[in-house]
């Protein structure tokens, strides 16, 4: 184990719970993901598992990892009984190496300080081919005061995605942004209103009528901009 957890852990906690209710916006990013896990995958940052449930009929084993104890205790929890999942405490980078399909990170990265080393002890826990799969917050300009409590250093455009992944040796398969309208309400409540997500009829009302209307108007295209990157690389088979 290495690394630290960054940003107040009693606000991203209160923060997973508040977010229950985007069951849509959820499922759009689980979706995303589902092509790449592999047979084998391991998720960093799992928080209270919302995602590997989602994934668990997918693959033949999950390993779900979190560096901060009260979600480590939350997932064994969760998991407990659960053949297909092992539960384990984990922060990049590390030392540790293993031989996983996929290395799955949701909203997890921009907390990280070292990415290029974290992104490196990745690569160390695949399997050669096996994938790194990360969606991360998009675009410095909206960073909020909350994006700072809940201990976010950084948020990317897809060219510094790129930078950090091909420093650190990986083969890019998929880069772009996701969710435009997204990005205009994070500015608008986070940066401008000082507001940070949370359940309430706001939240039930979008993630019920307008995100499967963004996630079918984005079937296809490459927007220009949105609320976060989605990039998936490769280790090199060699």
């Amino acid at each position: 184990m290495g690394g630290q957890v960054l940003g107040d852990s009693e606000l991203q906690n209160l923060v997973l719970e508040d977010l229950s209710d985007a069951v849509n916006y959820q499922r759009w990013l689980a979706d995303l993901v589902r092509p790449y896990l592999g047979d084998d995958p391991l998720e960093i940052g799992s928080g209270i598992g919302y995602y590997a449930a989602l994934w668990l009929d997918d693959v033949s084993h999950f390993t779900v990892t979190e560096g901060d104890e009260s979600r480590l205790l939350a997932l064994k929890n969760r998991f407990a009984g659960e053949p297909k999942v092992t539960v384990r405490e984990l922060l990049l980078p590390t030392e540790m190496k293993a031989a996983h399909s996929s290395i799955v990170a949701l909203n997890v990265w921009e907390h990280i300080d070292d990415q290029v080393g974290a992104l490196r002890s990745a690569q160390d826990l695949l399997a050669p081919g096996g994938k790194v799969v990360l969606v991360v917050p998009a675009f410095e300009f909206a960073m909020s005061r909350f994006d700072r409590e809940i201990g976010h250093v950084r948020r990317y455009t897809t060219a510094s995605m790129r930078a950090a992944l091909t420093e650190a040796g990986l083969e890019i398969d998929e880069l772009r942004y996701v969710n435009p309208v997204g990005l205009l309400s994070w500015v608008v409540m986070c940066r401008w209103l000082r507001q940070r997500p949370k359940n309430g009829p706001l939240l039930r009302a979008y993630d019920r009528f307008v995100v499967p209307t963004l996630r079918r108007a984005e079937q296809g295209r490459r927007p220009a901009f949105g609320q976060s990157v989605f990039a998936v690389a490769h280790k090199p088979a060699s």
